[in-house]
């Protein structure tokens, strides 16, 4: 359902060029969640942008629900949705006739528009909200209605764009539970984002992006399992401690804030060999477990390798 080929974005130009999007490849197959994963800046929504025909590339191809990038926009729009990180939604709208008007514009006649809008509004719980204007609505309110505006015209591809960044744990859940919902129907979702449990809760397969690039993809499994059977997690009170023990410790330990991770593909061996270092360095950390490899630990491998900043 989605072949991207070589896809790049460049902006400006000489010197003050920057390459935000660098020859990205990859497929995406009918019914599937696929995850762009990635810090800030990595170059996630510029490729949402460009393959939702909102942002021209420099270069490359890329076929949408079998229309072409470069030649058929018309029919890519025809066929996906998109729940973009700016929701655009209008406060002095109501909810029920913001759906009511997407769909008189994608062309239904009165009677089918509202039987569509009364299926959105079922499909993401906001039937009993749907005579109050938007501008009354929550967070997570206004995220499950730009959704349901994002499927009016049932699209064959879905483009979610960070779709729960700033939403408490509850809508963040009801909004990952919808998109269960279409998966089933045969949807085929991609989703970015900065949150990595999203992605393993969500995704088929995901594409971890740095710096513009397509550094890693796989399954959530696949690139867990390439990190080694268990992951040792310390926790230090004191500013400056994390960083102290890292240095001490040595590859592959990363720190994000004051923990630090580290992949052992034997656990029990690798704990004692550092719990020796750190106390003979004098470093006390403040908890210690070992537990399963998770995706933020491929994330920060894979940044560490490549001597980035995390950024999110």
């Amino acid at each position: 359902m989605i072949e991207v080929d070589r896809l790049s974005k460049r902006f400006g130009s000489g010197d003050d060029a920057v390459d935000a999007v660098k020859s990205v490849s990859f497929k995406v197959d009918q019914g599937e969640i696929f995850g762009l994963l990635g810090a800030n800046g990595a170059g996630k929504s510029t490729t949402v942008l460009m393959l939702t025909t909102l942002l021209a590339p420099t270069s490359g191809d890329a076929r949408i629900a079998g229309y072409s990038l470069s030649s058929d926009g018309a029919g890519i729009r025809r066929s996906v949705g998109a729940a973009l990180q700016d929701t655009g939604l209008d406060p002095m709208q109501k909810g029920g006739g913001l759906l009511e008007l997407h769909a008189r514009l994608f062309g239904f006649d009165r009677k089918a528009a509202i039987h569509r809008r009364d299926e959105l509004l079922d499909l993401v719980g906001l039937r009993d909200a749907a005579d109050r204007r938007i501008g009354e609505y929550s967070g997570g309110m206004r995220r499950r209605l730009d959704l349901a505006a994002a499927l009016v015209n049932r699209p064959r591809v879905l483009f979610l764009d960070e779709p729960t960044t700033g939403l408490d744990p509850a809508s963040r859940r009801a909004i990952w539970d919808e998109v269960g919902v279409l998966r089933e129907s045969g949807v085929t979702v991609l989703l970015t984002t900065q949150y990595l449990e999203e992605a393993d809760q969500l995704a088929d397969r995901v594409a971890i992006m740095a710096d513009g690039e397509i550094v890693s993809t796989g399954t959530p499994a696949e690139l867990k399992a390439g990190l080694g059977a268990d992951v040792i997690e310390l926790a230090f009170d004191e500013e400056g401690v994390a960083e102290e023990a890292v240095s001490v410790i040595g590859p592959p330990a990363n720190r994000l804030g004051q923990v630090v991770r580290i992949p052992a593909a034997d656990g029990p061996a690798e704990l004692a060999r550092v719990v020796g270092l750190l106390k003979e360095a004098g470093i006390e950390s403040s908890s210690l477990s070992l537990s399963q490899p998770t995706l933020d630990d491929v994330f920060l491998n894979i940044v560490e390798s490549r001597g980035e900043g995390v950024g999110r």
